[in-house]
C-alpha cells in the first residue's frame, strides 16, 4: 500500500469497518479480508491497524462484540453494527459523498 493510500485509509478506516459490518457480523480478520476484497486489493489492513480501530469503535458504542466459533472451529470475537453505528455510518457516508464531490470538482476544473 502506498503512503497516499495509507493516509486516505487513516481518514476513512472507521467508515470502511462500519460498512463491512453492515453487510454481516464478522471477526477481525474477516473484516480486513472483506475490505480488501471490496476495494479490489487497494486497502490491505494489518492486524496492528484493524484491532485498535475495532476497540475504538467498541468504546464509542458503534459496534458490539461476542465470542463465537468460526468455520474453522476456533473461537473468535465477532463484531456487529449497533443502531448508533448505523447512524454513524450514514452520517459518514453523506460527509464522504459531499467531500468526494467537492474534490472531484476541483480536480476536473479547467482554468
Amino acid at each position: 500500500m502506498t503512503d497516499e493510500t495509507q493516509d486516505l485509509l487513516k481518514g476513512t478506516l472507521d467508515m470502511l469497518i462500519l460498512k463491512a459490518l453492515q453487510l454481516e457480523p464478522m471477526h477481525g480478520w474477516g473484516i480486513a479480508d472483506r475490505i480488501e476484497q471490496l476495494s479490489r486489493d487497494v486497502f490491505r489492513l494489518q492486524t496492528g491497524t484493524i484491532y485498535p480501530a475495532l476497540h475504538r469503535l467498541l468504546r464509542r458504542g458503534w459496534i458490539a462484540a461476542e465470542w463465537r466459533t468460526t468455520e474453522n472451529n476456533r473461537r473468535a470475537r465477532y463484531y456487529r453494527l449497533t443502531p448508533a453505528g448505523r447512524r454513524e455510518l450514514e452520517s459518514a457516508r453523506v460527509s464522504w459523498q459531499r467531500a468526494s464531490l467537492a474534490i472531484n470538482r476541483i480536480l476536473t476544473a479547467e482554468s
